[in-house]
């Protein structure tokens, strides 16, 4: 896990770094649009997609839902109803149940870095919720899992109706996302994230906001971006891992929901996630 975890912070950085050109919008269905599109359009946007996979020389899925017309842009629709670890990406669950039971008081209360160095040089230090989720720093959300409890966090994650909601035993707290039992498909993701959008989720109106504020990755004039990456290692060495890249996109008065999922076959992929989930969002004029 300590090498995954060390591949995972090379790409995240290697990611605000590289910038790859973005093709040409292909269809006019962004968020100046008003009429659903044709089965035309939807078709060549989703055509666009594939490209894109092609172009960047990955496999995977992405699932792009146009929340207020009900629209769906997908490729690889039948790995996009796989399930796989939600691994890092399930630090939007864990966060939102630490803030609920009051194990960490706040978003800003601080965690003492335990002295155990991490091959990540950003995780070996003192963190709070924020630093740790815009990190991704594993150890902060294993100590907020252990306080949570295996009890309570198997009540949360079902009342959530989180994947499979499925945490394995109390020995399992601080690692089902990341190697144990947890699963859940891209189109999971799309509807976690729609119901965490909505309010819909079991957990009070601080909290919720409390985390869709720290998920926020970008904010601009024209749109903000709630995200977070994960990345999960299968233990098989003749299978790739899993890279995620999941949240949602606010433009004026819509939303749009995603989430990306590839293999990641080598440390160049890392990247990519991101880079794909752009070129997806400018296919359709949304960046």
């Amino acid at each position: 896990m300590v090498d995954r975890a060390y591949q995972w912070f090379w790409g995240l950085a290697v990611s605000g770094l590289v910038a790859l050109p973005m093709p040409p919008a292909t269809a006019q269905v962004g968020a100046d649009a008003i009429a659903p599109p044709t089965v035309e359009q939807r078709e060549t946007v989703e055509a666009a997609f594939a490209q894109h996979f092609q172009d960047l020389g990955v496999e995977g899925a992405i699932i792009i839902q146009d929340l207020n017309r009900g629209v769906t842009y997908e490729y690889n629709r039948d790995r996009n109803r796989q399930a796989f670890l939600p691994a890092s990406t399930f630090k939007i669950l864990n966060s939102l149940i630490a803030l609920e039971t009051g194990v960490i008081p706040n978003d800003l209360a601080i965690l003492t870095w335990d002295g155990i160095e991490r091959m990540v040089p950003a995780w070996n230090r003192d963190q709070n919720m924020r630093t740790a989720f815009n990190l991704s720093a594993v150890w902060f959300y294993q100590v907020l899992a252990r306080r949570v409890g295996h009890d309570r966090m198997q009540q949360w994650v079902s009342e959530a109706g989180y994947g499979n909601q499925t945490i394995g035993g109390p020995e399992a707290i601080d690692r089902f996302w990341l190697e144990g039992d947890l699963r859940i498909t891209p189109q999971q993701q799309i509807e976690f994230l729609q119901r965490l959008h909505r309010n819909e989720l079991p957990f009070s109106e601080q909290t919720v906001a409390t985390v869709k504020d720290i998920m926020i990755t970008e904010r601009t004039p024209d749109y903000t971006l709630r995200a977070k990456t994960g990345w999960a290692g299968l233990g098989e060495p003749d299978r790739p891992q899993i890279g995620w890249y999941v949240g949602y996109l606010e433009r004026g008065d819509n939303v749009y929901l995603f989430a990306t999922n590839i293999d990641i076959r080598r440390d160049a992929d890392a990247p990519v996630r991101l880079d794909l989930t752009r070129r997806c969002f400018e296919t359709l004029n949304l960046l």
